[in-house]
């Protein structure tokens, strides 16, 4: 359908559907009307997702879970099994959550293009509904069933169905991969019915790690298990630890050579059982890793397991450690196979046909012509795989895979004493136990928790905590992070504001201004530099005052006026020489993403297949990776309504990053300068003189006042993205020695064993506000959904005084274990005796070690 969209009108403004589409209701029917609160019409919108004919009765059904009920996660756990008794809900009502909504999808009169894989696979091609694919989370690897309609079926003469896992998405187009070869009705393109299969395989293994940790001794030392629970324990270092000397030892082969800070890191994680890697936007997060893994190959304590939460970061990881030349398996699930990346050549089903010699491939190529083999053929395919694959595994130096992979069954029987996890900050608390509960005696977590955390769809688990990564977590209990301090993205002039807001000023600049200009850009044709206000800041705030609307959608933003402005924009820099590739779009809403999108198609004065090209996403997708123009739609321009997601200081820290050469931002200063953080960002612009209003090519200052924040960023306790920085450890052993770096609850330990103590309620903790865990805040003090950085004001926890290097504690070696004897009781048994005793007990009925309870 042709949609004129100047021709759209808003039929919501204020909240309220205008006048004439729904009557305003009289004062005797306002009467009768019944008062719902907030809380109560936010649950009814979440159960109309999938029971449209829910009413408010229904609220109080015994099987509607009661947010209220949920225990919410806390900062530090009395065990294993109250650590699982706590987490184990959230995990399971977010299963449920995500069954829910995956099992409603299903699409019916969908038309299907059919085509054949280079292996000979049929593949569908249909058209999803754009916002059934966001808001399930479909992803590549999913799998679904594709069947004929009733329509179809008469046509067709009898019912037909395949399943087949997503090969790709592209622009809410499907690629669906069927299992079998055999026939499809590909005479028929109409009338199909799409369904989605749900498995509980992720969340089933974060179930199973969390027992396996409360109840397997093995499972991880008796170090990593208390310092993962926020026990109080001194710091231990690997006496053992081969610790190259001089800065080119630290240099490996395919690697380029590391930084200062990055060599600290290097060396300081080498020494520790536990560490934290905190990694700025564009400071080398992932060569620092990478050099990182290759040292800890040559700690002689066998394979290395490599994850991260998503595939996209594992296989960029996977990448860079083969460069080094080691050994380097990666482990894709089997709904992955089908789809092809840039490691395909590592991953253990490519290598073990080319491994398992003619029979095996043999069998293969039978059982992918015809579909099935003889019950006799399938068990000797079977047993030839198994046995190839686990060769592989074991001659492997490293093997990759992501948090939920590490409990596939092909993993099953090994142990593994070092383990690194990637962009740790975007995986939950169960995900990231998964590879820990392996047998892990050195854990490493890399990521950022001043940008965005886990996704959990869930609201009542979000808001109990679920959305609380184990590092930030750690971070807040006062593990401090070694910090990665020199970014080589940003023009340095973009890196200033976010280094001194984020990161206290801390992040130096590896590139010049030099570096950082289009002209000097390899394979920049043009001959013009953008018309930045001052030449040598590419940067400006677009001051706009356009008006919000609610989208189609009803759930969602847009803002006319700003698109028509993004385009001008993209429009200048497409004629200048810029490819669409070097451009992104960021914006928090959804609707504006869509209309920012059709509009620039069908009103960009250049071809509407430059437009098409250009990346218009939220500030999610844009996460750990650039472009080299940024522009940042703001979208929200109402003086009485909040900011939304533009208030969560992580979402504003990720967007202000992701640019190379130069980012500009559209939006109404007065209304984001309610807020503290955008307050203190636009008097950033404003002071360079980069707060502009105008045509583009007549860019003036803008002289619009800005209305007075509610606080001052510098001391409001809801923004902690200065406080949490604070946290950040240069990675000398010297910091590591000062007691109060472990903070505590304000009023001590918990009152015994199951003891109820509010402050070691996250959500009630000083320094989250008002019990709203998570909650970020809008101008008008209303906690948002998205989760803003609470400031922490620890009070220091009691501590162990004595040995800081737990070496001589028992045992002929620094780190086999034998010095707590593999056992968490007489590990704190023996620090005890290390330390003259503990000087104050964590709970309250006496010191850890000491009790019935042999895990204390």
């Amino acid at each position: 359908m042709d949609w004129e969209l100047a021709q759209w009108h808003p039929l919501i403004q204020d909240r309220k559907f205008l006048p004439w589409l729904i009557k305003v209701p009289s004062d005797k029917l306002l009467l009768r009307a019944r008062d719902i609160s907030q809380a109560q019409m936010t649950k009814l919108e979440e159960l109309w997702k999938n029971e449209p004919d829910v009413k408010y009765a229904d609220l109080h059904r015994p099987d509607i879970v009661d947010e209220e009920e949920m225990a919410p996660t806390l900062l530090q756990y009395e065990d294993g099994f109250h650590y699982q008794n706590i987490l184990a809900p959230l995990v399971k009502i977010e299963a449920d959550y995500d069954r829910q909504i995956k099992e409603s999808l299903t699409e019916e009169s969908i038309s299907v293009r059919w085509d054949k894989s280079l292996a000979g696979k049929n593949v569908a091609t249909f058209s999803f509904h754009r916002m059934a694919v966001e808001q399930s989370r479909i992803m590549v690897g999913d799998e679904l069933r594709l069947k004929l309609g009733e329509g179809a079926q008469f046509l067709y003469g009898r019912p037909w169905e395949g399943v087949g896992y997503v090969k790709d998405i592209i622009d809410s187009e499907v690629e669906l991969e069927l299992r079998t070869g055999g026939n499809v009705p590909d005479s028929l393109s109409d009338d199909y019915v799409v369904e989605y299969i749900w498995k509980s395989t992720s969340y089933d293994r974060m179930q199973s790690a969390m027992k396996t940790f409360a109840i397997d001794d093995t499972s991880v030392t008796g170090y990593i298990y208390h310092k993962l629970l926020g026990h109080p324990v001194e710091e231990q270092r690997i006496a053992t630890a081969r610790i190259p000397s001089g800065e080119e030892a630290f240099t490996v082969p395919g690697l380029p050579p590391l930084n200062d800070s990055q060599i600290e890191a290097v060396a300081a994680v080498l020494q520790r059982p536990l560490s934290l890697i905190q990694g700025p936007p564009g400071t080398g997060k992932t060569v620092t890793s990478a050099t990182l893994v290759y040292h800890l190959t040559r700690q002689n304590m066998g394979q290395v397991l490599v994850t991260a939460p998503s595939n996209v970061a594992v296989d960029q990881l996977t990448e860079k450690i083969a460069a080094t030349g080691l050994r380097v398996v990666r482990l894709a699930s089997k709904t992955r196979e089908a789809t092809s990346s840039s490691v395909d050549h590592l991953c253990l089903h490519v290598m073990t046909p080319l491994a398992a010699g003619d029979e095996f491939n043999k069998l293969q190529r039978l059982k992918n012509e015809i579909g099935e083999l003889s019950e006799r053929d399938q068990k000797k395919y079977r047993s030839l795989r198994n046995k190839t694959e686990r060769e592989i595994l074991q001659a492997a130096d490293i093997i990759c895979c992501t948090c939920v992979g590490a409990g596939d069954p092909r993993l099953k029987n090994f142990r593994f004493r070092q383990v690194l996890i990637d962009e740790a900050t975007q995986a939950i608390e169960a995900e990231a136990l998964i590879p820990i509960a392996m047998g892990a005696k050195q854990v490493v977590f890399v990521g950022d928790h001043c940008q965005l955390g886990p996704v959990v769809m869930c609201k009542a688990a979000a808001k109990a905590g679920l959305t609380q990564s184990m590092f930030e977590r750690l971070v807040l209990i006062g593990n401090r992070p070694i910090r990665l301090q020199v970014q080589y993205r940003m023009h340095p002039a973009l890196s200033e504001f976010p280094s001194n807001m984020f990161y206290e000023g801390s992040l130096q600049n590896g590139v010049t201004e030099a570096d950082r200009q289009l002209l000097n850009m390899p394979g920049y044709a043009g001959k013009e530099d953008f018309p930045w206000p001052v030449p040598n800041k590419p940067m400006f705030f677009y001051s706009i005052s356009g008006m919000e609307e609610i989208s189609a959608s009803g759930t969602s933003y847009l803002n006319r006026t700003e698109a028509s402005y993004v385009e001008k924009v993209v429009t200048h820099l497409l004629r200048m020489g810029v490819t669409p590739g070097q451009v992104g779009v960021i914006t928090p809403y959804d609707g504006q993403k869509k209309y920012v999108s059709e509009y620039m198609r069908r009103a960009g004065a250049l071809a509407s297949a430059l437009y098409e090209a250009i990346e218009v996403a939220s500030v999610d997708a844009f996460q750990g990776r650039e472009k080299d123009f940024i522009l940042v739609s703001c979208v929200r321009s109402s003086e009485t309504q909040g900011i939304g997601f533009l208030s969560d200081p992580r979402r504003l820290n990720v967007a202000l990053t992701r640019a190379r050469l130069g980012i500009i931002l559209l939006g109404n200063p007065r209304v984001l300068s309610k807020n503290p953080l955008w307050a203190a960002l636009l008097l950033h612009f404003k002071e360079y003189d980069c707060l502009v209003e105008g045509p583009l090519n007549n860019l003036q200052p803008s002289y619009m006042t800005f209305a007075r924040p509610r606080r001052n960023v510098a001391s409001d306790s809801r923004y902690a993205f200065t406080a949490l920085a604070r946290g950040g450890w240069d990675g000398r052993w010297d910091d590591r020695r000062d007691p109060h770096n472990a903070p505590g609850f304000r009023n001590g330990g918990r009152r015994g064993r199951r003891g109820k103590h509010e402050q070691s309620d996250s959500r009630f903790d000083p320094r989250y506000d008002n019990g709203n865990y998570g909650g970020g805040y809008d101008e008008n003090n209303n906690a948002a959904t998205n989760r803003g950085l609470p400031i922490p004001s620890f009070a220091p926890l009691p501590h162990y005084a004595g040995a800081d290097d737990l070496s001589s504690v028992g045992g002929d070696s620094a780190y086999d274990g034998s010095q707590y004897g593999g056992s968490r009781a007489s590990f704190w048994s023996q620090r005890e005796k290390a330390n003259q005793g503990p000087q104050m007990g964590y709970f309250v009925g006496g010191p850890l070690g000491a009790g019935n309870d042999s895990r204390r």
